[in-house]
């Protein structure tokens, strides 16, 4: 392992020998793979996982982004079909003659033929419980459900040809048979599945225990944010300040977002405001509110997680009266929609809770009209996906071009759908980047 401080590479011994310090400077190591169980994070891999979030350390982020960058990046050391196939050939023929041969001396020669047809058996079991792990990133899922596939046409092609030229036995044409079918059925099901259920590899409170000790050995972490303070002071804003209003306003679902968008200026690059719908910053939001509600051609931008509380973000927004009730602006959701998860080919990490799905069956009727029927059997199964889950360069990129392709909402190349009844308009991205 490298040491971040010099560059110097550091063997096990080396470090062992050195009480966890690098050999040349003495600078301590934070993490020892070798003493982590299956979960295995280096210095250099947690450092470059910094520098990824933070885009080389110019943008802010939060612990949770950080936290499924490097899920993401410990599984994705995905399985190979290439060396999953060669383990099978090579097991396919040391089982049935080394175990096989030693049956044999029990049970006859047909231990060989037993023997085989019990690994086959239990190898395209194992492939298919990978195929099926939430713990398995997708790309590895579909190296085994590829693996499945190929298994499947040997099985079929040497099995087939065996049983009937070698052994002339229908019973092993019919074993054969069925193994390969199966193994192909089972490969070409999981493969037609692109949105996979995942699952973290490791608990919120044993990420929480790698950030202190890098802390204490490394010093602060310049770009990550802490958590979003409740502030009851009101700030003092100038009365000219007040006096003017904004064109936009971005409205979060979680305060971890707008503390996000506000350390990273968007609304200074953007001239916006950002206010979470908790509420957030607490200190100005009243001031903020006050100098909205003067815009009578004010554009509300709704950005949130895809989970019940997020999807009801906006009928929110129209329903309660610290916001907009009775207001005819128009508000546009940038996303997280489930049609726009559904949409999409690229992996996104979507989880599962029965407390989502018992939520999804209690949205309000106004709410459930504006959603398909997929999107609502997608949110009643419990499914949804965070907002945290995308970099921070990503949600603002996502946030930046809904707000472009908004301004001019009437045009046919625009990339907003309209739903709800005019003089109530709510625009929908259809892409979430």
């Amino acid at each position: 392992m490298k040491c971040i401080n010099c560059g110097t590479d550091n063997k096990l011994k080396d470090r062992t020998a050195n009480q966890g310090r690098c050999i040349k400077c003495n600078h301590l190591f934070a993490f020892e793979p070798t003493n982590m169980g299956n979960i295995k994070i280096t210095d250099p891999m947690f450092v470059k996982a910094i520098a990824d979030i933070s885009a080389n350390n110019t943008l802010f982020f939060t612990p949770k982004q950080l936290f499924y960058l490097l899920d993401n990046r410990i599984k994705a050391k995905s399985a190979s079909k290439f060396g999953l196939l060669f383990i099978y050939l090579f097991f396919n023929i040391w089982a049935p003659g080394f175990i096989g041969g030693f049956a044999s001396l029990l049970f006859g020669t047909n231990s060989f033929l037993i023997v085989s047809i019990l690994f086959n058996t239990c190898f395209i079991l194992y492939l298919y419980k990978k195929s099926l792990s939430n713990k398995t990133n997708i790309k590895s899922r579909q190296e085994y459900a590829r693996c499945l596939q190929i298994i499947g046409c040997i099985i079929l092609a040497i099995g087939t040809y065996a049983s009937l030229m070698v052994y002339n036995s229908f019973i092993l044409f019919f074993i054969a048979v069925i193994l390969g079918m199966l193994s192909i059925y089972f490969g070409t099901r999981q493969l037609r599945r692109t949105k996979f259920t995942q699952e973290f590899l490791f608990f919120q409170s044993d990420f929480q225990s790698w950030l202190n000790r890098w802390r204490q050995i490394n010093g602060s972490i310049l770009k990550i944010l802490p958590s979003p303070k409740q502030e009851n002071t009101l700030a003092m804003i100038n009365p000219d300040v007040t006096a003017y209003s904004f064109d936009r306003l971005v409205v979060c679902d979680t305060a971890s977002i707008a503390q996000l968008l506000i350390a990273n200026n968007f609304h200074f690059e953007n001239n916006c405001a950002i206010l979470s719908i908790t509420g957030y910053p607490q200190s100005i939001f009243d001031t903020t509110m006050q100098m909205l509600r003067r815009n009578p051609d004010l554009k509300v931008y709704a950005i949130h997680d895809c989970n019940p509380r997020g999807i009801g973000l906006v009928h929110n927004l129209r329903t309660n009266a610290n916001w907009f009730l009775n207001s005819e602006i128009t508000i546009i959701d940038i996303g997280l929609m489930p049609r726009q998860i559904i949409a999409t080919k690229r992996g996104m990490f979507i989880q599962t809770s029965p407390e989502s799905a018992q939520a999804a069956k209690q949205l309000p009727e106004e709410v459930r009209q504006s959603l398909s029927a997929e999107e609502l059997a997608w949110l009643e199964s419990g499914k949804f996906v965070e907002l945290e889950f995308f970099t921070p360069q990503r949600i603002i990129k996502v946030l930046q071009k809904g707000i472009a392709g908004s301004q001019n909402l009437e045009s046919d190349d625009s990339s907003l759908l309209l739903v709800g009844d005019t003089g109530n308009d709510m625009y929908v991205v259809q892409s979430f980047g």
